[in-house]
C-alpha cells in the first residue's frame, strides 16, 4: 500500500512532466526570466598592444619583445585579422551595444552573458563572416538543436542547424540554466563558464570566437556579494592556426612561403590575456575595500599551463587562502578577492616563457 507521502511525490512527478516535460532538468523558478542576447560574428582588425610599448615596464618594446608585436617584410606583427563576437542591441543587427568602461577589459572577448538558475538563456545568433560558425555554451542544459558543435552525433535536419551557421544566416540558440549549471556546494553566489564556436573548434577559438557566461545562484546572473568583477583569459592565441593566417600575411607582409619559417611561427604565437600583451590590458581598475570577483577562462593547447599570480593581494578559491591559481586549456575558476592594498600592482602568468612573451598586465586599486 501506498503512503501518502509517495502518492504526494508520484503526483508531483507526474506534473512536472506534463508541464515541464521529460528533458526538463528542474524546475523553473517562480521569478525567473528569459534573457536574449543578440550576438554577431564580426571581422575585425586587432592590436595586441594598442599602447605600442611595454607598459610594465613604463618603455618601448625591446629586440626579445619585438619578436612577436614588431611588424616588417616577413612578420605581421601586433595587429592581425580575426573574428570576435560582438553584442547588437536587437535582432536587426544594425546597431552595436556600446561596451561600458566596466568592461573594457574583456579585449577580443564576447560580450558577457549573464543569467541566473531557473532562467532561460536565448541567443539570437547573426554570422557576418566568410566563414561557417556557431556558439556552444560550456556548463548550461541545451538540447541537439542548440548545442552549436559540429560532430556524427546522430542527429538531422533541424537539429543540425546549429552545428554550422553559414554567412549570412541567423540562428537562434536556447540554453536552459538549471540548479546543476550553477553555484555548487563550495562555490560563491556566481560562477563562470564560457561559450565558444564548435565549427573547428581549434582554428576558431585562435582566430577569437570566445566569451564569458556567468551563472549566479539567484535569477538575472548578478552576485548580491560582489562589487566589481573581472574576466580574465590566459591562452597563447596560435594566428598559425586562425582562418585568416593567409588573408594576415597577404595584408602585412610581403612574404612568400612564410608559413614553413619556425621563426615567423613562433612571431605568430601571442601570449595574452583577453587577446593583450606586455601590459596593454585596458581597465582594471577598482578600489581599496571592494570586494573583486576574478573569472578565470583558460584555453589552448599543451603548452597552455598558466599560473594567474596577483601582487600585493591573496584571493579565495572554493575557501583556500592562495595568490597563484593553476589554468589549464578550457579550465573555468572563480576566485574572490578584498581589496586591502591601494596602488599599481602586476597581474600575470607565473610561467617563465610566458612573462618573456608577454602574459603580463596590471591592475589599479585606487584609495578608498
Amino acid at each position: 500500500m501506498f503512503s501518502a507521502f509517495l502518492v504526494k511525490r508520484m503526483t508531483l512527478m507526474a506534473l512536472t512532466f506534463l508541464v515541464f516535460g521529460c528533458n526538463s532538468p528542474t524546475f523553473k523558478a517562480e521569478n525567473s526570466v528569459t534573457l536574449s542576447y543578440y550576438i554577431a560574428a564580426d571581422e575585425v582588425l586587432w592590436d595586441y598592444a594598442p599602447l605600442g610599448q611595454n607598459q610594465i615596464m613604463g618603455r618601448d618594446f625591446n629586440e626579445d619583445e619585438n619578436v612577436f608585436v614588431a611588424a616588417s617584410a616577413d612578420r605581421i606583427g601586433k595587429v592581425y585579422i580575426k573574428s570576435v563576437y560582438r553584442e547588437y542591441t536587437d535582432a536587426t543587427f544594425s546597431t552595436l551595444k556600446p561596451r561600458t568602461a566596466e568592461w573594457e577589459h574583456l579585449g577580443y572577448l564576447g560580450p558577457v552573458i549573464r543569467a541566473g538558475v531557473g532562467d532561460t538563456i536565448k541567443v539570437v545568433f547573426k554570422n557576418n563572416l566568410s566563414i561557417v560558425a556557431s556558439v556552444h555554451p560550456h556548463g548550461v542544459f541545451y538540447n541537439k538543436a542548440s548545442e552549436g558543435a559540429n560532430y556524427n552525433d546522430g542527429t538531422s535536419g533541424a537539429e543540425k542547424k546549429d552545428d554550422m551557421v553559414r554567412p549570412g544566416a541567423t540562428y537562434v540558440y536556447q540554453w536552459q540554466v538549471p540548479e546543476r549549471a550553477g553555484p555548487g556546494p563550495n562555490d560563491p553566489d556566481s560562477i563562470i563558464w564560457m561559450y565558444h564556436s564548435h565549427a573547428n573548434s581549434p582554428m576558431a577559438t585562435n582566430s577569437g570566437l570566445i566569451g564569458p557566461i556567468i551563472i549566479s545562484k539567484e535569477s538575472g546572473g548578478y552576485s548580491s556579494a560582489t562589487d566589481r568583477e573581472f574576466v580574465t583569459l590566459f591562452t597563447i592565441t596560435d594566428e598559425n592556426d586562425s582562418y585568416y593566417l593567409d588573408k594576415n600575411i597577404e595584408k602585412f607582409t610581403q612574404g612568400v612561403g612564410l608559413a614553413d619559417d619556425e621563426d615567423f611561427y613562433e612571431s605568430n604565437l601571442m601570449h595574452g590575456m583577453n587577446g593583450y600583451v606586455y601590459g596593454n590590458l585596458p581597465g582594471i581598475v577598482m578600489k581599496k575595500g571592494e570586494r573583486v570577483r576574478w573569472y578565470l577562462i583558460g584555453m589552448g593547447t599543451e603548452v597552455d599551463l598558466h599560473t594567474p599570480h596577483w601582487h600585493g593581494h591573496t584571493v579565495l578559491h572554493n575557501g583556500n587562502r592562495v595568490d597563484v591559481m593553476e589554468l589549464m586549456p578550457a579550465s573555468l575558476k572563480t576566485v574572490d578577492m578584498v581589496l586591502d592594498n591601494s596602488g599599481t600592482w602586476l597581474y600575470h602568468c607565473h610561467v617563465n616563457d610566458h612573462i618573456k612573451a608577454g602574459m603580463l598586465s596590471l591592475f589599479t586599486v585606487l584609495p578608498e
